[in-house]
């Protein structure tokens, strides 16, 4: 993990990445421009804790990929900080280790979905997290009704520690993805290229 300047405002995007898409890169872009970001660190999960299933490539799959995805961006950059912990990956263990990395001049901003942010509370020391980082929550396009009066209700140490951010128009989940290529169908112009010309090597997700 490079730092290139004391005092930015970094980005902190994680996920399973099972395969990295367009829609993962263009959150991270959006992030940059909207909060003024001057660099978004992707981190591949371990064993993700409020997730079920293990994921269909392997760790060093996943992080290939990721290097591949954002290679040559300017203020991307790929962690494997949780690749490389055992046992299930915890944000605030995350955040903790990235925020003694990089010192306490850098403002960390945790993107992470509406989704994700509607079980906030059912996370290992949530009120940590928003010590840590600030929230950056994305939601998808068409996405309506999540409950912010409830939300800090459940989560008052939350108040004044949340941003809002809309996603990008691209609207496609991993799992959909991975149908797609398992059932060959088309996925063009949904996974940069170099990603998917990894994927078809490679043969991952029944291609």
């Amino acid at each position: 993990m490079v730092l290139r300047n004391p005092g930015i405002r970094v980005g902190i995007l994680g996920g399973t990445f099972d395969p990295v898409h367009r829609g993962h890169l263009e959150i991270a872009r959006r992030a940059m421009d909207e909060a003024a970001l001057e660099q978004v660190i992707f981190i591949p999960a371990g064993q993700p804790r409020l997730k079920s299933g293990e994921p269909a490539a392997t760790p060093g799959q996943r992080l290939e990929m990721l290097r591949l995805a954002v290679d040559g961006a300017a203020g991307f950059e790929v962690s494997d900080i949780e690749l490389r912990r055992a046992g299930p990956t915890l944000t605030v263990e995350t955040l903790g280790d990235i925020r003694r990395e990089l010192g306490g001049g850098v403002e960390l901003f945790f993107i992470l979905g509406l989704d994700v942010l509607a079980r906030f509370d059912q996370w290992i020391e949530p009120q940590r997290v928003v010590e840590l980082a600030r929230l950056l929550a994305v939601s998808r396009p068409g996405y309506s009704g999540f409950d912010w009066p409830g939300f800090y209700a459940r989560n008052p140490y939350a108040v004044g520690r949340v941003d809002r951010l809309d996603s990008a128009a691209i609207d496609i989940s991993a799992s959909e993805l991975r149908r797609r290529m398992a059932a060959g169908e088309p996925v063009s112009g949904l996974l940069p290229e170099r990603v998917e010309r990894y994927i078809w090597e490679n043969g991952l997700y029944g291609c």
